[in-house]
């Protein structure tokens, strides 16, 4: 990774904490409705080791993984298949265009009559939210994969399958990836925002609940909140770790072009 990107991250987000800083202090706003960030800061550090908000962090991380994985394993074969078959790809269009707009949130009432733990609604929003981003970038993908290779393999009297797996597939998966990962951070908003308002026994939309009850505290709730973002930016940093190791090829590409 490059250092001068870091550097500059961490520039962004010490300016942004300091700004912050000087508003609550500064008498700008209610400082119960934002607290300053070193509050906040020394909040969060105290959940680092606090076993209760652990546990809720794992809860949590157990929906959001469990139901990226099953969107993955649903969304990609389902994209390969209607992007390799045209007759499928057009019937299956109208259907696509019309559900992935659809907000997971909207659905909630449905998956409480249709599951009968918090878990499973959770996994199955999770799931539903992440599967569009994964199938319709499965599906651009593969829609734009070089011709000229495709008909080049075909010309040395290779099959459809042999076409699909030694150039469309290579050259679809980076792209796949991306959409992975992009499905990895709205399955976060996701899973939180349904704890947030199915409740259940552990997680991190129910800790922040409860941070509010019997008065409230902003400063843990706002703490919170930023181990959820730390969470994501985890995730994310992993799958560009994964990406760069996996389609190191892509990459070098990607950045001699750049």
């Amino acid at each position: 990774m490059n250092p001068r990107r870091i550097a500059l991250g961490a520039a962004g987000v010490v300016a942004v904490v300091a700004v912050l800083e000087a508003v609550s202090r500064a008498g700008l706003v209610d400082d119960t409705a934002l607290p300053p960030a070193s509050t906040v800061l020394r909040e969060a550090g105290k959940l680092a080791v606090d076993q209760e908000f652990l546990t809720d962090v794992g809860a949590t991380a157990k929906s959001w993984l469990l139901g990226l994985l099953l969107a993955v394993v649903v969304a990609v074969p389902l994209g390969v298949l209607l992007g390799s078959v045209p007759l499928l790809g057009t019937a299956s269009r109208a259907v696509v265009e019309l559900c992935r707009p659809i907000p997971s949130v909207a659905l909630i009432p449905l998956a409480i009559l249709l599951f009968s733990s918090p878990d499973q609604t959770k996994m199955s929003l999770v799931f539903y939210a992440c599967l569009w981003p994964i199938l319709v970038n499965t599906l651009y993908a593969l829609r734009d994969v070089d011709p000229v290779a495709k008909e080049s393999l075909r010309s040395f009297g290779f099959g459809t399958p042999a076409v699909l797996l030694r150039v469309s597939l290579p050259s679809a998966a980076p792209f796949i990836a991306t959409g992975v990962r992009i499905a990895a951070s709205v399955a976060l908003v996701v899973v939180i925002s349904t704890e947030l308002l199915v409740g259940g026994d552990n997680g991190m939309g129910i800790y922040l609940n409860d941070t509010q009850s019997g008065g409230g505290r902003t400063d843990v709730l706002l703490a919170g909140a930023c181990w959820a973002g730390v969470l994501g930016l985890l995730a994310n940093g992993v799958l560009i770790a994964l990406e760069r190791i996996v389609f190191r090829w892509h990459t070098a590409r990607v950045e001699g072009i750049a």
